[in-house]
């Protein structure tokens, strides 16, 4: 019988004896009745592996790093600009960003602080007083001076420039009238408090007929220039647009010039709140004479870019204004 020893060195894993995991001794076959056995070695390492034994070194994804940008030459073919800034919107442009934000902001905290004190006077009883009037003219005014802007700018942006707000566009005189009208309701207020004609019922309902003027007022002119788009502009145009067409549909169906209609009452509307008599004539007479020369002035130009079109939607359409046809 031969001697056992050691299994010899597995050259192919290259592990000694005490690695015997590495290999396998099998019994293949008995010789006669000594029952000799023969062994063979089998090497572990020779059946392939259900997974690998070792990872590659190096991974074979990486995540996404985009390229960095390419550096400015100065070859004369591959240089980087800035891109050119619209000259409008600089400090002193027409579209004026800064003039823009900074008229935003002023007539936002004037709509915030008027709305309070209206607010705060009209519903507090021990604060109650009827110069209530004056904040909430405040109020309506900046009301109107910002959805005059925002109405451009949305539906006719390319005339969003700075005096789309009309605060000064409108001349000396506009203040003017603003201002007398806050001077009077003062005036009335502290020298004549005790009303001559009018009872407290009556005076009800002026402020309630001049809230509805208001309120119709502002709504057809927003709702005019929201209908007419890029066909609405604060100034006479004297000479036809490209795409400029006549409007004839929404409220222009009723009225001709619904912007000045509704102008023209919602000023009247703020005089009966304040409960002014000298501006409410004032008012009335100053503004039937601006909306007749400028009625007058911007028909002739509309019946030279349309013809015989405007002529019979003139004859169709009302202005709304008493006098003016």
């Amino acid at each position: 019988m031969p001697k056992r020893g050691r299994p010899p060195r597995d050259t192919l894993t290259n592990q000694g004896p005490s690695r015997r995991s590495s290999s396998a001794w099998l019994d293949v076959s008995h010789n006669g009745p000594t029952r000799t056995r023969t062994r063979t070695r089998t090497s572990i390492s020779a059946i392939p592996p259900l997974f690998p034994l070792s990872l590659p070194r190096t991974p074979t994804w990486r995540p996404y790093r985009p390229p960095p940008p390419a550096q400015p030459t100065n070859n004369g073919n591959n240089i980087n600009h800035d891109p050119p800034i619209d000259a409008s919107i600089l400090p002193d442009g027409s579209k004026s960003l800064s003039g823009i934000s900074l008229r935003a902001f002023l007539i936002g905290t004037t709509f915030g602080l008027t709305t309070t004190l209206t607010l705060i006077t009209t519903t507090y009883t021990p604060l109650y007083t009827p110069l209530w009037r004056i904040p909430f003219f405040l109020s309506s005014l900046s009301l109107f001076h910002f959805l005059e802007y925002y109405i451009t700018a949305t539906y006719n942006t390319r005339f969003a420039t700075t005096s789309a707000y009309l605060l000064s566009s409108n001349g000396w005189t506009y203040h003017i009238a603003h201002a007398s009208a806050i001077t009077e309701c003062l005036l009335t207020h502290y020298f004549i408090p005790t009303p001559l004609i009018l009872t407290p019922r009556l005076i009800v309902a002026q402020v309630a007929l001049g809230l509805v003027l208001m309120t119709v007022g502002q709504t057809v002119r927003s709702v005019a220039m929201a209908q007419a788009g890029s066909n609405f502009n604060h100034t006479v145009q004297v000479k036809r647009r490209e795409g400029h067409r006549l409007v004839t549909e929404g409220v222009y169906a009723v009225f001709r010039h619904p912007s000045y209609f509704g102008f023209f009452w919602w000023g009247l509307g703020t005089q009966l709140v304040l409960g002014n008599v000298f501006c409410l004539g004032a008012y009335a007479l100053v503004l039937w004479r601006f909306f007749s020369s400028r009625i007058d002035r911007e028909e002739r130009f509309l019946v030279a870019f349309f013809g015989e079109e405007y002529q019979e939607y003139r004859k169709r359409s009302w202005v709304g204004i008493p006098g003016i046809h």
